[in-house]
């Protein structure tokens, strides 16, 4: 008994097989989690190392180099990139994909401490850390209160923060800004060196007296106790008591002779403000497998509570970008085209079922295999984002495919008479076969897009996997659901009466008969004129390709033009410029920006040239994160909100300033990003100017700039070393201490009577540290205790070094980036590289693209890979099903064909070639197939009746026409909803559903005609093979 007979037979058992199967599906949706993306872990190794005080230049060579050229022996590195800013180095490990990145990451570490040693004093333990997606911060926030500055920090830090972590699904807190309290002891120079002191002995006093710790256990006849030295100094009175010395006549010398001891805060390198408050900035990250959406309401709740229960001291907290929203606003625009889609697609059942009943039964097979799907999805760790719905948007039409080929052949058999469990069980064996061949092409098709490797696999791999789980469902459906509900509820539909359903089905047909003869006279002239046809198909192919060298279709990483509502604004005042300074420069740019009718919010971030968390703060820069109102309740885009932006900075004297617009793959970085190598920093300096130079003339660049600029001040300090030495110091001795006198020192932690734990730096006061022209009086002690002031061996002089050093593959590199204005990233990339080429650069400087760019050409090449895969396992599926090598031949035309339909599709609605486009390409392998499978399918079979070529392709043609017509429209219909949103996302998506929409129809209309043309010459190319070779076989 066969699954078709069963449900016939038995339809209590397939609708509680059903049954039990939407309510696992039910469970399996409650369980999923809302993410704008699915989670992509990126194979890099991030390796932070802070060296307060420290130049780039100085960073680079002393800390950079060192970490590089220990790691670089690591197994599986694709690259090693490394940016050496003032008092922080970044080395970045990008491996090879594939490679297990959390071993790699323990490997790394393991070289990391093998070259501590060889670091310089004063460095932080460098930091070891990964990245995916789910680390970036889901909530960005601005606290404000009644407090003072210091008294707030301390409130969110120790009482805010953690009550927050503790909220469920809560991964990290973050501060950033705000005046957080550090204990300050200000060392005089002049003082100290009155009494021949020095800041490194006074440090080591210091430390020597404040002693904290067990020394032991004692017993007594009953009892054991913990000898604990008590020799905490616990107040600030301790301290400026505290003898560090002796003067000449004996006397002691206490701290408070020499520097001032205060409770103050440590040096404001950022500000924060949220729409033009002074705030305490606050992050928060969700954990990896938390739903973000969940995480941000109990976080709003949590916030709530906590502003009632600090109202006393007015606790407020201003929520400057929440991706929660995006993410949710996404997702209900997805779903919002799946009803559609569902309501156009149910439209074109009843049109050519004439028949509600009728419908419904296709119908059916929507919800039936969607709520199965969740099964799937939870299954296999799913989340519930923009493309896993985006998916199941697209499916809509695919899933009543199956369902449409077995009713309506089912529908053949009632014509004939048979009844109606008859009719549904002939019909579903006769036609059950090509169904099974559709539903397979459309697996061999996704399943190679789930194996795709990189960034793009791991955003379209739950995509492709999310759709093969809902064909096989509607497989499944079409096996059972319809034939056992067509054995009881379908009826041929009379078309007689009055009724609007029976005039308009009366009118339908009448067409669709004058419609099928009109085909059939068209099939027999192109049959009699084949090279003709297949002539002007080949020229429709080729002018088709030639869209994309002339110009007509653009090629980029992701859609540009993705409103989101979201922006950036930074600012770039000249080196050297203070942080008040550049506060008062932001100030005006967010009064302006504030005052911009479609502005929601901003926060500002003054001393950070990225938005968010900072890794070493640039005084002279500034960024500001703008969210704008919904997008249908504005007139103005979000390019031309930034454009205005960029005007008004533009009569700002001094700034650079810069926007971008805020994107869900990649932040908000420039699209074009090319990298300037070379072995010698001059020569790559020479090298960037000249390709900023030619950037900056290809239309639709803006913004060029350079990652990295000579305009640093600096006071280098150029050692006499013989000197040095024979004053018994060492090189080490004095960046040691040199490091404490202008950097200070916070190896020493005070603790209050209240067990509170705060930082001790330990400085030159900012008179000593200030003036320049005192550095040479700092005074060092060397082995033999003796004092000794530093111009003694050394000497000064005024420079100007890069603002940060960055290295690729252990070269000199420097970025430079550019927006793109109204062109796709990939066609001024194209244009770019045709110019430079004229261009001579500097001997040994080479040029690599990074970013959007570089991730366009890895994305394109994987697609490339899966499309060339998901042809060839097509063509061996079908051969396999058809025991015939060459009647998949005949199938596969019908591919190009559809690449006509796409590529015209995505000119004439100016779309671009992107990851999503491709992607909408690929799918139409699939898709396309099924109407040549039937075409083929049932000429074969006609064939078999006895028919001839000829009268076989006809019938075909005739009898096929519908089927093919309505899966084909529904297909189209149920992709029409997301060609034309214009909700949040949607731009990503457009040029997908525009894709397909044009491949589908053009593959349909030439379909019907190139297909049976292939069917008659491979047919003659085989007779004739076959006639030939029994002759041979004769002879």
């Amino acid at each position: 008994m066969t699954i078709t007979e069963l449900s016939i037979k038995r339809p209590i058992f397939i609708i509680v097989v059903f049954m039990v199967l939407a309510l696992l599906g039910i469970f399996g949706y409650a369980q999923l989690k809302y993410e704008l993306i699915p989670n992509i872990e990126m194979p890099n190794i991030f390796i932070i190392t802070q060296y307060t005080g420290a130049a780039a230049n100085e960073v680079e060579s002393t800390v950079t180099r060192k970490i590089e050229d220990g790691v670089a022996t690591l197994d599986g590195i694709d690259s090693l990139q490394s940016t050496s800013s003032e008092g922080i180095s970044l080395v970045n490990i990008a491996y090879k994909q594939g490679t297990n990145i959390s071993f790699a990451l323990q490997d790394a570490q393991r070289k990391v401490n093998q070259v501590i040693s060889s670091l310089p004093d004063g460095i932080e333990t460098p930091i070891l850390m990964k990245f995916s997606t789910s680390d970036m911060p889901v909530l960005r926030m601005g606290v404000t209160s009644n407090l003072s500055d210091k008294k707030l920090y301390r409130l969110v830090d120790k009482q805010i923060s953690p009550a927050l972590s503790q909220v469920p699904g809560v991964g990290q807190v973050t501060l950033t800004g705000g005046a957080e309290q550090e204990i300050r002891i200000f060392v005089n120079s002049s003082k100290m060196k009155a009494y021949g002191l020095s800041i490194t002995g006074i440090k080591a006093a210091i430390a020597a007296a404040n002693l904290d710790a067990p020394t032991g256990t004692v017993k007594d006849q009953d009892l054991q106790y913990t000898i604990r030295l008590a020799g905490n100094i616990d107040s600030l009175n301790g301290l400026r008591e505290l003898i560090i010395g002796h003067s000449k006549d004996g006397g002691d010398i206490r701290l408070k002779d020499v520097a001032v001891i205060a409770d103050s805060i440590k040096d404001t390198s950022t500000i924060n403000r949220v729409n033009g408050k002074n705030s305490l900035g606050l992050m928060v990250t969700k954990q990896t497998d938390a739903n973000a959406v969940e995480m941000s309401s109990l976080v709003s709740r949590k916030l709530k509570e906590l502003s009632a229960q600090y109202s006393n001291i007015n606790l407020q907290f201003y929520i400057a970008s929440d991706t929660s929203e995006y993410t949710v606003n996404s997702a209900n625009a997805v779903k919002e085209d799946l009803m559609i889609a569902i309501i156009l697609v149910a439209g074109i059942m009843l049109v050519f079922l004439h028949s509600i009943r009728n419908a419904l039964i296709v119908m059916v097979a929507i919800p039936a295999s969607l709520v199965s799907t969740m099964i799937g999805m939870w299954v296999f760790g799913f989340s519930l984002n923009m493309l896993s719905l985006l998916a199941l948007s697209l499916a809509i039409g695919i899933l009543v495919d199956d369902s449409i080929v077995v009713l309506e052949n089912i529908h053949r058999h009632l014509e004939r008479g048979e009844a109606k469990d008859e009719a549904a069980l002939n019909g579903r064996n006769e036609i059950g076969f090509t169904a099974l061949s559709i539903t397979l092409v459309d697996v061999a098709v996704y399943l190679p897009l789930s194996m795709v490797s990189g960034m793009v696999g791991g955003m379209i791999r739950q995509f492709s996997l999310v759709i093969v789980f809902a064909t096989l469902m509607s497989l499944f459906v079409s096996f059972t659901l319809t034939p056992m509900l067509a054995s009881r509820f379908t009826r041929l539909q009379n078309l007689k009466g009055n009724s609007l359903m029976a005039r308009f089905g009366r009118w339908f047909e009448r067409f669709f008969e004058s419609f099928t003869k009109d085909y059939l006279y068209v099939l027999k002239w192109s049959l009699e004129h084949r090279l003709s046809v297949l002539l002007i198909a080949a020229a429709l192919f080729f002018i088709s390709i030639l869209l994309i060298p002339a110009g007509f279709i653009g090629s980029e990483f992701m859609a540009t033009g993705n409103d989101q509502g979201q922006y950036t604004v930074s600012l770039e005042l000249p080196q050297g410029i203070k942080l008040e300074q550049t506060d008062q420069v932001t100030r005006k740019v967010e009064r302006f920006l504030m005052k911009m009718p479609e502005t929601e919010k901003i926060m500002a971030t003054v001393g950070s040239a990225s938005a968010g968390f900072s890794l070493s703060s640039s005084p002279n820069n500034a960024v500001i994160s703008v969210t704008s109102i919904a997008v249908n309740k504005r007139v103005k885009t979000v390019d031309e909100m930034m454009m205005e932006a960029k005007a008004m900075m533009a009569g700002l004297p001094g700034v650079k300033g810069h926007v971008s617009i805020t994107s869900s793959f990649g932040g908000g970085q420039a699209p074009i990003q090319l990298m300037v190598t070379g072995d010698s920093w001059k020569s790559v300096a020479q090298g960037a100017a000249i390709v900023k130079r030619v950037m900056q003339t290809i239309p639709g660049t803006a913004d060029v700039q350079l990652s990295s600029n000579a305009g640093n001040p600096e006071r280098q300090i150029q050692i006499d070393r013989e000197k040095m030495a024979s004053l018994g110091l060492t090189m080490a001795e004095v960046g040691s201490a040199l490091s404490v006198d202008l950097a200070g020192d916070t190896t020493y932690s005070f603790r209050d009577s209240d067990r509170n734990e705060y930082d001790t730096r330990i400085i030159l006061d900012e008179e000593s540290r200030n003036r320049t022209s005192d550095i040479g009086d700092i005074m060092l002690t060397n082995s033999q205790g003796q004092s000794i002031a530093l111009k003694q061996f050394a000497t000064f002089k005024h420079t100007l070094g890069p603002t940060k050093v960055e290295r690729y593959n252990r070269n000199y590199s420097i970025t430079v980036s550019s927006q793109a204005i109204g062109r796709p990233s990939g066609s001024i990339s194209q244009d770019f590289d045709r110019v430079i080429k004229k261009e001579k650069l500097p001997s040994g400087v080479k040029l690599v693209y990074s970013g959007s760019i570089k991730n366009m050409a890895e994305s394109f090449s994987s697609l490339g890979l899966a499309l060339f895969a998901a042809i060839i396992f097509v063509y061996l599926i079908m051969a396999a099903l058809y025991n015939s090598f060459i009647y998949p031949f005949i199938v596969l035309f019908s591919v190009p064909l559809a690449i006509i339909g796409s590529l015209w599709a995505l000119a004439l609605t100016m779309n671009s070639l992107n990851v999503f486009s491709i992607l909408g390409i690929i799918m139409e392998i699939g898709l396309v197939s099924k109407n040549a499978i039937l075409l083929v399918d049932f000429a074969n079979k006609a064939r078999e009746d006895g028919a001839g070529v000829r009268e076989a392709l006809l019938e075909a043609g005739k009898e096929r026409l519908r089927p093919i017509l309505m899966t084909t429209l529904t297909m189209i219909l149920g992709m029409l909803p997301i060609a034309m949103a214009n909700s949040a996302g949607s731009s990503l998506k457009n040029g997908l559903g525009w894709g397909l929409i044009g491949g589908l129809t053009v593959s349909m209309l030439l379909t019907l005609i190139v297909v049976p043309i292939v069917y008659t010459i491979i047919d003659g190319v085989q007779r004739r093979f076959l006639k030939k070779t029994r002759k041979d076989v004769a002879y």
